[in-house]
Parts: structure tokens; sequence; C-alpha cells
């Protein structure tokens, strides 16, 4: 985004990628649909950035996600609004939109350097790239901008390897943590025959928030956008104590009154998974978490009466005791701090270095907020670098 906004002005840009080719974790972005931004109004959209949003506030409100589905549309890669708000490409994929960014940027004369690995300057000034096993060095730039992502997906090229780099020219830079993540369950075998199955149309409580949607069970753990959503303060509260403890609510439209009811109805001739696949609609992987919370407590699920099996259905105890590992997290908290840049994005001890998209200190949850704020504070950095070089002496000789 920022290279579009430079080399529309007419300024000559070359993007360095350690990657062979470009876009790799926009690829992956979009793997199951891409999710680009989200429909609701702009109040509430900005909410998702947590306590750092008013840091993000003026670049998404310069480039909102209208903005963002006008900039599809002019790639002539029309968008639709899903049932659940998000929005996606018509195409649904992520290959159609990178293809004909990349004719663009290219009939912009963008030049691109795949296989350029960042490690920062010489005593020069000039930028030093690792390239196979030599060191190339690269003239000083009128302007640098930096996008080399958070520490999530290592594989794909955001490996973190920029921050020692940035610490020892004084950036200030909070530390990197797994966000939008999984979670570790002390499962019981049993229990693990589950691994893989989807806890669908669920809600999942913590300190008095709710998030709706789907968990998956993982061999030891959970994962999926309903836990995702609340990554951020069971982080924090694992960080603190060691533990956090949820409850899922396996029928969040269903009151607890309405299911005692529907038990109590039911033929006591029927096996307990009968009893509950009718009466509640539990698949046997929600069941199964029923005996699991059973075990933990010492009461099994076939000993409560149906007031209790109720309230069980409605809020199932989870203890969260670890996450799992940045590496595969889908984004990353921490990066560069909102305070070590100016309102341009510009580092104030780095004149004309820029820095944009999930390397600096902000994160959100999935749903179209993650590359919402990669695409506008990419376009705030691009427009903050065109901007500096306005101010700057023209070079002669």
């Amino acid at each position: 985004m920022a290279a579009e906004i430079l080399a529309r002005a007419g300024v000559a840009v070359t993007v360095y990628d350690q990657m062979p080719s470009v876009g790799r974790k926009f690829l992956l972005a979009g793997r199951g649909g891409l999710n680009l931004t989200h429909s609701e109004e702009l109040p509430q959209f900005l909410t998702r950035y947590g306590a750092l949003a008013p840091a993000l506030r003026d670049a998404i409100e310069a480039f909102p996600p209208q903005a963002l589905r006008a900039w599809c549309e002019g790639l002539e890669q029309a968008t639709f609004v899903g049932s659940s708000g998000r929005v996606f490409p018509k195409a649904f994929k992520t290959s159609p939109l990178l293809r004909a960014w990349l004719r663009r940027l290219i009939d912009l004369n963008v030049v691109f350097a795949p296989r350029h690995r960042w490690t920062g300057w010489d005593e020069q000034g000039r930028l030093r790239f690792v390239r196979g096993e030599q060191e190339v060095l690269v003239a000083p730039p009128d302007v640098t901008v930096l996008a080399l992502g958070g520490a999530s997906w290592p594989r794909l090229g955001s490996d973190a390897k920029w921050r020692d780099t940035l610490e020892a020219r004084g950036v200030a830079v909070a530390p990197l943590r797994p966000s939008n993540c999984g979670f570790i369950v002390a499962w019981s075998e049993p229990f693990r025959r589950f691994e893989g199955q989807p806890l669908k149309r669920i809600a999942i409580t913590f300190a008095g928030r709710t998030e709706r949607g789907e968990a998956v069970v993982t061999r030891d753990g959970l994962e999926g956008g309903a836990i995702y959503a609340l990554s951020a303060p069971l982080r924090d509260a694992i960080d603190a104590g060691g533990e956090a403890r949820i409850t899922i609510d396996l029928r969040p439209d269903v009151a607890a009154d309405v299911l005692a009811h529907r038990l109590a109805t039911v033929d006591r001739k029927q096996s307990l998974a009968n009893s509950l696949r009718k009466a509640a609609k539990l698949p046997p992987v929600a069941t199964g978490l029923l005996h699991e919370s059973a075990v933990a407590s010492g009461k099994p699920v076939a000993s409560l009466n149906v007031q209790d099996l109720a309230a069980l259905i409605k809020a199932v105890p989870v203890r969260l005791t670890g996450l799992k590992p940045i590496a595969s997290a889908i984004s990353t908290a921490g990066g560069v701090r909102f305070d070590a840049l100016d309102e341009r994005f510009m580092v104030k001890n780095v004149p004309g270095m820029f820095v944009a998209g999930e390397m600096l200190d902000w994160e959100a949850p999935t749903g179209g907020y993650l590359l919402q704020a990669s695409f506008a504070t990419g376009v705030a950095a691009g427009q903050g670098a065109l901007e500096w070089l306005q101010t700057q002496p023209v070079k002669t000789g």
C-alpha cells in the first residue's frame, strides 16, 4: 500500500521481500476465504482495537472499510458483505486480488526484489540485505518504509528478526506476544478422541465478556474464532496467574429453564448421550465436554438432576493453562511502540524511516480488523513518507 501511494506520486520504488515471492502471508490470510474488512459502523469498528484504538484512529478514518472496498473495486475485484457483516471479495480468494494488485504496481514501475532479507544499515547509511550467502548493500534511500510483520507464521517471512536491529538503533519495541491464538487445556486421554472436532454456535465467557462463534478441540487445547476474540484478556490472565478459567455455553440461544424442561420430558430409558442429543441437540463432542468437566469436578453427568445439567450445558467450566506458540498464532501483539513514531508513522529518532502493518504495537480480533489496519497503516505510512520527501532538499549530482 505504501509502495502504491509513493509510486502514484512519481517516486521510484523498490519493494524488498525476504521471501521468493511477495504476499505470502496475505495469501495465507485468504485460506478459507479472504476476510478483508468488516461492514459495521466506524465507531464500533474502532473499538475492536482496544486501548490502542486512538493510535490507529486517524489512519483508519482516512482509509476506512469503504475506501478499502473501493480500492478492491478499482482492481476489478468486487466485494460483498457476508451474513456476519464481514466483507469478502466475490472471488472469495486472495490470488485474483493479489495478481491484479501486482499488475498495477508493475504498471506504476514498482520494482520487486525477492529473496532480500533486511539486516539494517552500514556505517554509511546504506541498507544491508542478505541474499542467499551474499551481503547486498543499497545506496542510502531518500525514504524507507518498513512493513516486516510480527512474529506469527515465520516460515512466511514474519520472523521478527528486525526487532534487535531496531532496538539497537534506539527504537522502542513492545514485547511480541501471540494474539488470536490457541490455548492449552489438560484434556483427559478419552476426550482427546474429539481432536479436530468443532463446537459450533457456542458462546464463551471470560471476566464478564462473552463472545459467540465456534471453537475447535485440539489434542491439547482449544482454538477458533470464539476463543481468538478473547485472546488478549486470556493471555494477560495467564501471564499474571498461570491460568484462565472460561465457561462455554453450548446452547446460547436456549434458556436454562427451557433446557431443563426438555431434559425432564425425555424418556428415562434413553441413554444420556441420546437424551442430550434429542433434548439439547448436543453433538458427541459437546456431550464429551460435559463429561470432561464432570471428571474435573468429581460429579458424573449422569448423577445431575435436570436443573443442574441444564446449568452445566449453559456454563461448562474449562481451565486454560497456557498459550500455543507464537509461531502458530494468527497474529501478534506488541511491536514498534506508537510513542516512538510521529503522527506520520515516521520513527522519531530515525528521520526518513516509516513503519506500517503488524510490526506496529497493536492487535485486533479476526473478522477483517487485522487486514483493515494493515492496509490503513500502509496508506498512512506511504502518505507520511511522501509528505516528508516533499520537505527535503532536492539532491543534485
